[in-house]
């Protein structure tokens, strides 16, 4: 693949730091040389690790992938509503980017805890909020989402009931990830053309990559779906110049 890209989300799990069983479930081991071997090929320059359900608000994981990895990658953790300002700044100078609310398996700090620490880690740190939710459920926070600084939300959404409500909230300016597709039950390209035709700003691509408990792992062909989906225009953004606005801060990366 030529063109460049900018992995928004990826999973790194290294059986040397603790995993909490989550439903019965604990994942096989995906360290960073098994994601660097994985990726070869497709032209990945930097990245998202996200903090799964299986890691709960365990951060030695998360940092150790980042050191791994290097600059063009930060961290989306899970931390406990209180959390310390300065275990926050902490983090933050660690690589960390971004708070996670896990609605869909659990291991992060609730619903209720939303609205109170997202705004404070954005007025810490810039941190924005990420959102692993079923589409489905947005009507009942609309309101709340709007009025938080910045937010994400995972998979397209995951169901294609929920693509309207997930509509709504990209006119507000929420982005959105198209990652998962062994997940999700919509139809990835056109949800995909829809939310770029609301923003084209709003997209970011990701591998989802070990894609633990998926009906499928992340193939190559995802990638080429969303390309086809877009106009030529559209593919830097969508791969690269989106993301990279959403997580890095340096002007060396962008």
């Amino acid at each position: 693949m030529t063109q460049r890209a900018f992995d928004a989300h990826l999973h790194i799990i290294d059986p040397a730091f603790p995993l909490v069983e989550n439903d019965g479930f604990l994942p096989a081991p995906f360290t960073v040389d098994d994601y660097r071997e994985r990726i070869s090929g497709l032209n990945i320059r930097g990245g998202a690790v996200v903090s799964g359900s299986f890691q709960a608000f365990d951060q030695g994981c998360l940092i150790a992938a980042l050191r791994a990895l290097g600059p063009r990658y930060v961290g989306v953790t899970q931390i406990p509503a209180e959390t310390s300002d300065e275990r926050v700044l902490e983090l933050d100078a660690a690589g960390v980017r971004a708070v996670r609310f896990n609605v869909a398996r659990g291991g992060s700090a609730s619903l209720a805890d939303l609205e109170t620490l997202a705004r404070r880690v954005y007025d810490l740190a810039g941190w924005h909020a990420e959102l692993y939710i079923d589409a489905r459920s947005l009507p009942e926070l609309h309101d709340l989402i709007c009025t938080l600084p910045a937010v994400s939300i995972d998979h397209l959404g995951l169901h294609e009931d929920g693509l309207p409500h997930l509509l709504r909230l990209v006119e507000r300016g929420v982005k959105v990830k198209a990652t998962g597709f062994g997940r999700i039950a919509l139809d990835a390209g056109a949800a995909i053309r829809a939310i770029v035709e609301v923003d084209p700003g709003a997209l970011m691509i990701g591998t989802d990559l070990p894609s633990t408990r998926a009906r499928r792992p992340f193939a190559d062909d995802d990638w080429c779906l969303v390309r086809e989906s877009l106009t030529d225009e559209q593919i830097s953004a969508v791969f690269w110049d989106n993301a990279v606005a959403f997580y890095l801060r340096e002007a060396q990366h962008r």
